[in-house]
């Protein structure tokens, strides 16, 4: 019989050999477990190397926020930097044992292992802000047994690899708390729409009951639920003795103020934004320029892209209104008569706004006049001003006929939803005059009143807002603007409403330039052996192509006989144009565009591209431009300034090809020019030369041209000589002054300005580029599916506006600039084709020096005694004898009057008329005429043009 202290022992030994095998069981239990998680652990390299995913965002040069790209909103914020309380709430919420634990708490654990063998499910967790991490770094949310196992698991190894404000900090910045956002700084932007460290503690509260359940507890979509969340947490720091009872009484009395707040541009720069997300798409991959925290800062300047966006919205919705009104928005049906302001609302939330339109109620209709309402303004009116252009309107290719209103009710009724866009106030009659102390002691004394103090002068009452009935337009346009010396890109609207199209424009849409591409056709002509003064004609051609017949004609319709180059340019005389290029060669012209950046493959070998048959972009047209507004020299067009990464530190600045005036060439890159040597000296700039020099130059000896250091300045090419460039510029500055762009002078009144206009056949196409030493813009108005723009739509109506309006603000203030003839070559006047008068007989051109070549503004040498270039005109054109002019002077016409059969005597007495419109880019079969009768007939008043003009059928190509 066993005695109690045998039963004892027994008892014992049993016991500890079971616990020895339960030890065994769990030891081997655990080291399976961990032997068969372990593989699937991240390396400690990994844990250290986590990385946050934050947004591209991009910016103006001048540090305006132009938009972000990424899924996850995020803004980085350290511990050190993070409000304590802040912190505490945190801990309150989630885990108020994190600074003792070792990333287990096994207390936690305990009790939801209890609660798991009571109920039988999993009900309530034991994680830790350490296990979290693992969650959201490494793990699923899924609720398992394996998912747990490598939670702990993973949570005890960041513990032993990383300290506990390590691990706080990425918690702070990887926690989702709904609404897109990731971190507690970016929920502080999105929530109340400021820092971290401008919250309030309730507001910290608010965010610490987020994480367990961003929708369940999200204080936008469910508002009590989110406020009893708050309270428990500020309960929680009460009992953990982080605040006090005060601090708790005051921050649960408040009502939940969050209210959502999207990452807002500071500027409306959809097209830019769009451009940068491809460019460091393709640079850097999709999910790294979308995670990488990037940021962009662009070229683009921010007060000239608001200005370009106005520009081309104006220039749009001037068009469409002279083409007629389509209609209302839509229409509110049962509309009650009695309407509340928030019942207003509820129904405007349906109708968002588009390209600047803002939708509006209809409440009454006068007869002169509409009520309306819209959230921006409230109730309002509308002036019978701003509507009685609705007309009702029918183009056709050679006209525009309109049903105009004779009231409001012709145009809109009651519960019609319209669209309205601001205007400016119209402008008082007459300012209210000062009256001075003098006029008032004058006037005081004619009415017997005494006058001690001067009278206070009454400030007019503020301008009232002012609404114009609007539509959304269907034609499209384009701008961009470009620093000449450089290629940067300060501004850019590739489209009405990028979010109705986004479609860019400005790089995207290959449209016929017009006549915007003759420069580069003269430009040609001025590198083999014509010049300003050269004669040509304008004349009737007949071209025949297969079975069809080409008669390219005038915008007028009329025929000018001889002309000048310059004259021909400036005039955008289509048949001249055509002249010229066949006494140049297609090939040489086209191998001419080439040098400024346009496509071989675009434009077509044949006699058309005199007329802008290719196809280019608006910003393919802006950069071969620019050459001529640099003097010469080719850029490469850029938007991306620097980028830097998410730390500030700078990974990319760009290099751009620069333009330097006074740098010898780069032996790697030769001038093209012909094979003639580069003028010495080339450019000067008048106003201000130093902002024309690069920053960097390893030779400042003014005898010896300066070298450039590769290594930090790339020096643009030389693609055509100083002389072509400034000869080309002085004759667009003519289109300004005289030409198709006279509209712009009463409004910029600047000497610096040069430019040229482009119409497409039946103006489909409307253009217009111009420039000075300092900013170059090139504007185009179109619809997406070619179709004509309306009789009379030319470049000058429909496209140069845009240019003035956005140019205007851009010169603004600034001084002229011109880039002036150094060197050796100079400034030679020779008369026009025009027959002027004897003190206009003289224009500028650029010629050699030390031809026997003799100029001043009295004076003109033989005509026999200038170069070749300069004689080419008709034998029948004579030298009239020495004439006295204004000075008494004895000066020379070039030619002049012969018998009735002068050119310059009949033109002299008729109105010059502006060309613009192409001749039929696709040619045509006569049905009425001959070919022979159509090149013979004679206009009126001009003379026959004999071998001048072709009278035959001849091959275009």
């Amino acid at each position: 019989m066993m005695n109690v202290k045998q039963y004892f022992y027994k008892t014992l030994r049993t016991t500890l050999l079971m616990m020895f095998l339960l030890v065994m069981i769990a030891g081997t239990l655990g080291a399976t477990i961990i032997l068969y998680f372990l593989p699937q652990m991240p390396s400690t390299e990994t844990l250290k190397d986590v990385r946050l995913q934050i947004p591209l965002r991009v910016y103006t040069q001048d540090n305006i926020f132009v938009g972000e790209f990424g899924e996850q909103r995020r803004i980085p914020v350290a511990t050190n930097q993070t409000p304590p309380l802040m912190i505490k709430a945190i801990l309150a919420a989630e885990d108020d044992r994190f600074y003792e634990h070792p990333g287990v708490d096994i207390k936690s654990l305990m009790r939801a292992v209890f609660n798991l063998l009571k109920v039988g499910e999993i009900q309530q967790g034991a994680s830790t802000i350490t296990m979290q991490i693992t969650r959201n770094f490494f793990l699923t949310r899924e609720r398992t047994f394996s998912r747990k196992f490598k939670e702990i698991l993973l949570a005890l190894k960041i513990e032993r690899e990383l300290s506990k404000d390590e691990i706080m900090e990425l918690y702070l910045n990887k926690v989702f708390l709904g609404n897109r956002a990731y971190g507690f700084g970016a929920a502080a932007q999105v929530y109340y729409g400021r820092n971290l460290d401008q919250l309030t503690l309730a507001e910290w509260a608010m965010l610490a009951g987020l994480p367990k359940a961003p929708s369940a507890n999200n204080p936008l979509s469910n508002a009590e639920t989110a406020i009893d969340r708050r309270n428990y947490v500020l309960e929680r720091m009460v009992k953990l003795g982080y605040i006090d009872s005060g601090q708790y009484e005051a921050a649960i009395s408040l009502p939940s103020t969050a209210t959502l707040h999207r990452s807002t541009p500071e500027i409306e720069a959809p097209y830019l934004a769009e451009m940068v997300r491809a460019y460091m798409q393709e640079h850097y991959g999709e999910e790294e320029a979308y995670t990488g925290g990037f940021k962009v800062i662009t070229t683009v300047d921010s007060q000239l892209q608001r200005v370009a966006q106005v520009a081309l919205r104006h220039a749009l919705w001037t068009y469409d209104e002279r083409h007629g009104y389509r209609g209302v928005f839509t229409h509110e049906k049962k509309l009650p008569k009695d309407l509340t302001d928030e019942k207003k609302d509820e129904i405007l939330k349906k109708y968002p706004t588009q390209g600047g339109l803002i939708p509006s109620l209809v409440l009454q209709v006068k007869e002169k006049a509409v009520v309306a309402f819209n959230t921006v303004s409230g109730e309002f009116e509308i002036e019978w001003d701003d509507l009685s252009w609705a007309n009702r309107c029918y183009r056709s290719q050679h006209a525009t006929k309109c049903r105009y209103p004779k009231s409001a009710w012709d145009i809109t009724k009651r519960g019609d939803i319209i669209l309205v866009r601001k205007v400016k106030p119209k402008a008082e009659a007459e300012p209210p005059k000062r009256i001075t102390t003098k006029s008032a002691k004058l006037v005081a004394t004619k009415a017997s009143i005494d006058v001690t103090t001067p009278p206070v002068e009454e400030k007019p009452a503020p301008p009232k807002k002012r609404w114009r009935l609007a539509q959304i337009p269907v034609v499209e346009g384009a701008i961009v603007s470009l620093r000449p010396n450089d290629g940067a890109t300060i501004a850019l609207a590739g489209g009405f409403n990028f979010y109705q199209s986004k479609f860019n424009r400005v790089v995207q849409a290959e449209r016929q330039p017009g006549s915007s591409f003759k420069p580069f056709i003269y430009s040609a002509a001025l590198e083999n052996h014509f010049s300003p003064g050269s004669i040509l004609i304008d004349a009737p051609m007949v071209f025949k192509v297969g079975n069809k017949v080409w008669r390219p004609h005038n915008y007028s319709g009329t025929f000018y006989g001889a002309t000048t180059l310059k004259d021909a340019l400036t005039f955008s005389r289509n048949l001249a144009s055509i002249y010229l290029l066949r006494k140049v060669g297609i090939d040489r012209a086209i191998d001419h565009a080439i040098r400024f950046g346009f496509q071989r493959d675009k434009i077509p070998r044949n006699l058309t591209i005199a007329l802008g048959t290719c196809v280019v972009t608006p910003l393919e047209l802006a950069t071969g431009y620019a050459t001529f507004a640099n003097g010469g020299y080719k850029i490469e067009p850029y938007f991306v300034r620097r980028i830097e990464n998410m730390e500030g530190k700078e990974i990319y600045v760009a290099n751009p090809l620069q333009v330097c005036y006074h740098c010898a060439p780069p032996t790697n890159k030769p001038v093209i020019n012909k094979g003639k040597p580069m003028e010495a000296g080339g450019l000067i700039a008048t106003a201000n030369a130093s902002t024309l020099q690069p920053t960097v130059l390893t030779s400042t000896d003014s005898s010896q041209p300066a070298t450039v250091d590769n290594a930090s300045f790339r020096m643009a090419p030389q693609i055509i000589s100083p002389r072509n460039a400034l000869t080309m510029t002085d004759i667009l500055k003519e289109v300004v002054r005289r030409g198709t762009a006279k509209a712009m002078n009463k409004q910029l009144k600047r000497d610096d300005i040069a430019g040229k206009t482009g119409t497409t056949n039946n103006e489909r196409d409307a253009w217009f580029s111009g420039y000075t030493p300092d900013i170059l813009t090139t504007t185009w108005v179109g619809f997406d599916k070619p179709r004509s723009l309306g009789h009379g739509e030319t470049g000058g109506r429909a496209a140069l506006p845009m240019w003035i309006e956005f140019m205007k603000y851009a010169l603004k203030d600034k001084p002229v600039k011109i880039l002036e003839a150094s060197g050796n070559f100079k400034i030679l006047s020779v008369p026009t084709s025009k027959g002027a008068k004897e003190r206009e007989v003289v224009e500028e051109t650029y010629v050699p020096r030390g031809k026997n070549i003799v100029a001043s503004k009295n004076r003109l040498t033989e005509f026999r005694d200038m170069p070749k270039p300069f004689r080419d005109v008709p034998k029948s054109l004579k030298l009239n004898k020495k004439v006295p002019n204004k000075n008494g002077n004895p000066a020379r016409k070039l030619y002049a009057s012969n018998n009735s059969s002068s050119f310059a005597s009949n033109r002299s007495n008729k109105k010059e008329k502006v060309e613009e419109k192409e001749s039929k880019n696709a040619p045509t079969v006569s049905k009425s005429k001959s070919a022979g009768s159509t090149a013979h007939k004679n206009p009126p008043n001009k003379r026959r043009l004999g071998a001048f003009a072709p009278t035959n059928e001849e091959q275009l190509f």
